[in-house]
This record gives structure tokens, C-alpha cells and sequence, in this order.
């Protein structure tokens, strides 16, 4: 079973955009390993609330992503 893990920051993508991140990889997927694994592919969108993660031992925040910090 396909299994595709996201994490972005929170309340930065609409419903619009998870939908077409879910159909996209399920469609990539199905590229890749044939139409038959389109119906097992699971494609995971999570949320990371602001501060939550970091890079090279920063703490990445939804200011510093967007150029506001």
C-alpha cells in the first residue's frame, strides 16, 4: 500500500488545496506503480501547529516562512 506521509505549517493550505494534494500523489502513485494502487495509496496531510518543528536546529515559524521575521 502507497503511503505518502505530508507535514506543513498550520492553517496555510483551504480544503481546495489538501484535496489536490491527496488526488495528485494518489495520481503519481498510480503513475509509478499502475492503476491498481490507486485504490490502497493513503496520503496523510498534518498539520504543524506554529513553532512546532525546526531546521539545523531552528524553530521554524509561520512568520519566518512567510519573510515576515
Amino acid at each position: 500500500m502507497p503511503f505518502a506521509h505530508f507535514k506543513v505549517p498550520a492553517d496555510t493550505l483551504s480544503p481546495d488545496d489538501k484535496k489536490r494534494i491527496v488526488e495528485r500523489t494518489t495520481d503519481l502513485y498510480a503513475e509509478i506503480y499502475g492503476d491498481r494502487a490507486r485504490a490502497t495509496t493513503v496520503v496523510l496531510v498534518d498539520e504543524v501547529v506554529d513553532g512546532g518543528w525546526g531546521v539545523g536546529g531552528h524553530v521554524l515559524t509561520a512568520a519566518l516562512l512567510n519573510g515576515d521575521a
